[in-house]
């Protein structure tokens, strides 16, 4: 079964800002780039925090103004005198390994309410960034690709079973499974791993075991 992962996923040429970085720098470049924040590394490329346009947005309201610096189309406070992302920027930054899976960077979006999400190595360092878009190209996918791989990663290579007895159908990402398999062990464990294929979202399970019929 193949386990889709963050670096999988992610988009490798992340732009990124550093500390130092003039904000009315950072507004042009999200402003060109039509992105909604970037992720703020050291001299080693290590994450130190993330600064969005909800950052941009408090800096503006607090100081109760808003000058926009040329080229740019968020404001910046009047009252800010050549500020840096550092002093912006939210910290600790919230990241995912590139060997995290892609429903962990699901839910890590999604219980901090999220749109973007650094990912980084061993050493946290940056390597990418994964997005709400990234995620819907995994979880939105078509559903011949979802029974090709139910049959092929999970049937076939992960539990070694026949697939002649099987009927895998999937609409609109429901997998609904028919046939019989040998005993209650393998009706179980094969649901399960269905459950975990990204883009599944619900197992309806008709599979029966030949062990009932034999008296096991």
């Amino acid at each position: 079964m193949r386990l889709r992962r963050a670096g999988d996923v992610m988009t490798a040429d992340a732009v990124r800002a550093g500390p130092a970085t003039p904000v009315a720098d950072l507004v042009r470049s999200l402003a060109e780039r039509r992105i909604g924040g970037v992720p703020v590394v050291d001299d080693d490329d290590r994450v130190v925090g993330v600064v969005s346009r909800s950052d941009l947005a408090r800096h503006r309201d607090s100081t109760g103004g808003a000058r926009r610096p040329a080229g740019g189309s968020l404001p910046v406070g009047p009252g800010a005198a050549d500020p840096t992302v550092g002093e912006l920027m939210s910290v600790p930054a919230v990241t995912v390994h590139a060997v995290d899976s892609v429903a962990l960077a699901g839910r890590t979006m999604a219980v901090r309410d999220i749109g973007r999400l650094p990912v980084v190595d061993e050493e946290a360092r940056l390597v990418g960034i994964i997005t709400r878009r990234d995620l819907l190209r995994v979880f939105v996918r078509p559903d011949s690709d979802l029974r090709d791989e139910i049959l092929d990663e999970i049937v076939v290579r992960a539990l070694w079973l026949d697939p002649a007895p099987l009927t895998v159908s999937v609409v609109d990402g429901v997998v609904t499974l028919r046939g019989s398999l040998r005993g209650r062990a393998d009706v179980s464990v094969t649901v399960g791993m269905v459950a975990r294929v990204d883009g599944v979202v619900a197992v309806v399970n008709e599979l029966t075991c030949r062990c009932a019929h034999a008296g096991e």
